[in-house]
């Protein structure tokens, strides 16, 4: 299934390999708050580290705007990385130019090096060939364990492959290979399910779902959309206006496929303490909102998830931080974790929540990266991993 090769497939001995990771990471006064993604990329690092290499590491954090900015410097994601490994690890303030230069000049097999920002530089995103020249003259290899990010062609995760040998960490080797197998030849039935605010933003995925997946489970602020577009009236539910055309043309293409909620929880406003009751699918009164799925939904999708061979799962089922409109995230969480399907789940939410209710060691694959994981079921190609050496 995984095409590509792998840093275990090279030699890599007295060699300098600069890894594109993904320490995209929640970091408050300083520190990391959620080191998912750092603890994700220790393997490939382990294993550079072990077999006689000097490992660079470069990734983005956030979105800065205007070129360097403190609060988003990938200083403390070294700190912590130092304490994950249990030895020093260096740190450049600059990604590229003469400080990045003469530190990884410096660097010898078995230290680590960790690069500012990426996005403090203007070529990052523009996949500017001369950034990723000057990143590329740092190593002798380049390994991209950076899955959360290879979807975009940006000079660390694409450009740099075109100057040095570029392998797959074990990572972006582990993604691939669960959420291609879901798509290539997914163990039936095959479930789907997906949730989250917008249909807009997940169109393609629906649509190459309704033609791969036995069912495809809708919940969150997405199915408002497709209850108003079977006409009913939503209230003051958060409905996409702009996909209604679409969701009713999938609600046609999806007929036996597509799953709606049977039933909702609705509030009087958007606070956790707002009044709010179950209703069936149906005419939402004026100044109410639908938050959840109702408790009938969750044991449908439940029995569906139960007997399903392979489970997708991206997107809550409500405003699941809101914890009195949590239960149907939580409750079709509960499904994922116990049954004995191949489960994967991907998305921010859907992770943070099966995080929330302790059952994270249940399921198959968690996937780091949401829009990656999104634009691979949808069929699409990933920059960063095409660009990468077959084996």
């Amino acid at each position: 299934m995984f095409d590509k090769k792998l840093v275990s497939d090279i030699d890599v001995n007295g060699k300098k390999a600069l890894v594109r990771v993904d320490f995209n990471v929640p970091i408050k006064d300083g520190h990391v708050e959620d080191d998912t993604r750092i603890r994700a990329a220790l393997p490939t690092i382990k294993y550079l580290l072990d077999h006689g290499a000097a490992v660079i590491l470069c990734s983005h954090l956030g979105r800065p705007k205007e070129g360097p900015d403190p609060k988003y410097s990938m200083r403390p994601t070294a700190d912590h990385l130092s304490k994950l490994l249990g030895i020093p690890v260096g740190f450049s303030t600059e990604a590229v130019g003469p400080v990045a230069e003469a530190a990884a000049q410096s660097l010898k097999p078995g230290e680590v090096l960790v690069l500012e920002n990426t996005r403090f530089y203007k070529g990052e995103t523009k996949n500017d060939p001369e950034m990723a020249k000057q990143l590329a003259s740092l190593a002798d290899i380049y390994v991209n364990d950076a899955f959360g990010s290879a979807h975009r062609a940006h000079a660390s995760t694409e450009g740099m492959a075109h100057y040095l040998p570029a392998v797959a960490g074990f990572l972006m080797e582990e993604e691939i290979k669960y959420l291609g197998q879901a798509i290539a030849d997914p163990k039936r039935p095959f479930v789907a399910i997906l949730g989250g605010a917008k249909i807009s933003d997940k169109i393609g995925v629906i649509r190459n779902l309704l033609k791969l997946a036995d069912l495809v489970l809708i919940g969150g602020g997405m199915a408002n959309t497709f209850f108003k577009a079977q006409g009913y009236p939503t209230g003051d539910s958060l409905v996409d206006e702009e996909a209604l055309d679409t969701a009713r043309e999938l609600l046609r293409e999806g007929s036996v496929r597509l799953r709606l909620p049977v039933d909702v929880v609705i509030a009087d406003r958007f606070e956790n303490d707002a009044a709010s009751k179950v209703m069936e699918t149906g005419p939402v009164p004026d100044g109410w909102r639908i938050l959840d799925i109702g408790p009938e939904a969750v044991s449908a999708y439940a029995k569906a998830i139960h007997g399903a061979g392979t489970v997708v799962w991206n997107g809550p089922m409500g405003v699941f931080e809101l914890p009195n409109f949590a239960k149907g995230t939580f409750g079709v969480a509960k499904a994922v974790a116990e049954s004995n399907a191949i489960s994967i789940v991907g998305g921010g939410d859907s992770v943070a929540a099966l995080n929330q209710s302790g059952l994270s060691a249940k399921i198959t694959h968690i996937s780091t990266g949401g829009g990656a994981s999104l634009e691979m079921l949808e069929g699409l190609t990933l920059p960063g991993v095409a660009a990468l050496l077959d084996k």
